[in-house]
């Protein structure tokens, strides 16, 4: 196996790990995770990530890589709050069970798939613009903790844009050691397994576990296949969502919220960069799966490190990670002339985080834009 296999997986795993590591804590906080359970959270969905990596790559001889939901931690993030553990893994494991029924049921995944893009996006899109919009208040009251961060942030961009998010985090622990702001840090310890009973409530599943699906398939599996295609690859779709959709209802109750195709970070291994040989790249896959093996042996130290740190230099680098996924959606919510009405209110009825009737933002943001969209569509004709 060539170095350059090894060094591709390596960054990918770092990079995909450290980047939104503050956004699943984010999460953990909002449903109301205890200590153990956000540490279990992470070594759940890191061996998800591993077991399904390893799985795809050795079973069909491709590079596919997993990944978790970045954007489903951001719904449960800005409106998981309260909902507790239990009801959380209880969503955990319903959005799970869809993922699998849409390998399993072709009509469920052709409904799944006839979603307005417009629409998904604008979605995901009003989920996400919640933490990058609070950017600037956590500027404006710790500009010493903050600024040095969103500055390294935009430098590394400019040179390498994988490597931004965890400049930003490598510069936000520089200033906040400078500013006497870190708490004491834990001594290192391995991580364990916390079992977490899922119980099922209507209004969170239709509130969470609906959504985490959709935002799961419209922002990570579809681009992810889009990634092996352009790499000259035909991805094994029913496969894939099969093991993922297995992954993410075998660790639901350890708390992990979802597992899905990679996307930006896959990008990093189904390239030359990675293999010359577009048929060797596979292999990087288990090395990829080795990484999140040891990631999830350390994901407790790495949660207590986190805690250690200022609140506001959490949210900062979570805001910074989700500025792409946020261009990105708004991109493809904006894309087609016809449909931007239905995912402008869409994006405006989900940002604005309403809940009515035991439903959130997200469900009725759906609801207006495919009200809109059906409509307008039927306007047209």
């Amino acid at each position: 196996m060539p170095v350059s296999a090894i060094v591709s997986a390596f960054v990918a795993a770092l990079v995909g790990f450290g980047g939104t590591l503050a956004l699943i804590l984010s999460a953990a906080a909002a449903v109301g995770a205890s200590p153990a359970q956000a540490s279990s959270w992470v070594a759940a969905l890191c061996l998800a990530v591993a077991g399904s990596s390893a799985f795809l790559s050795i079973r069909h001889r491709l590079p596919i890589i997993t990944a978790w939901s970045t954007p489903g931690a951001a719904l449960l993030a800005a409106f998981g709050a309260g909902i507790g553990m239990e009801r959380a893994a209880g969503a955990f494991l319903v959005a799970g069970l869809l993922m699998v029924a849409c390998a399993a049921v072709k009509p469920l995944g052709t409904l799944v798939a006839r979603i307005p893009v417009a629409v998904a996006a604008a979605m995901l899109a009003g989920v996400l613009v919640r933490f990058v919009t609070a950017l600037a208040e956590h500027a404006v009251k710790s500009p010493a903790l903050v600024l040095p961060v969103v500055a390294a942030f935009f430098l590394t961009r400019r040179l390498a844009p994988s490597w931004s998010v965890p400049a930003a985090l490598v510069a936000g622990i520089g200033a906040a050691l400078g500013l006497g702001a870190v708490g004491p840090m834990p001594a290192p310890e391995l991580s364990a397994l916390v079992w977490v009973t899922p119980e099922f409530d209507g209004g969170v599943l239709i509130s969470i576990a609906l959504p985490l699906f959709l935002v799961t398939m419209a922002s990570q599996n579809l681009p992810g296949f889009a990634v092996l295609t352009a790499s000259g690859y035909v991805p094994p779709v029913r496969s894939i969502l099969a093991t993922t959709g297995i992954a993410s209802v075998l660790t639901a109750p350890f708390g992990a919220h979802a597992s899905n195709l990679a996307a930006i970070t896959a990008a990093l291994c189904t390239g030359p960069d990675c293999d010359p040989d577009p048929r060797a790249r596979w292999k990087a896959g288990p090395v990829y799966a080795l990484f999140y093996l040891l990631l999830a042996a350390a994901g407790a130290s790495l949660v207590a490190v986190f805690a250690a740190l200022p609140p506001a230099l959490v949210a900062t680098i979570a805001g910074l990670a989700l500025i792409a996924p946020l261009t990105g959606s708004l991109t493809a919510a904006l894309n087609v002339d016809k449909d931007r009405t239905a995912a402008i209110v869409t994006f405006a009825t989900t940002a604005s985080g309403i809940s009515a009737l035991g439903l959130g933002a997200p469900v009725w943001g759906l609801a207006a834009g495919l009200a809109v969209f059906a409509m307008d569509t039927a306007r047209r004709r």
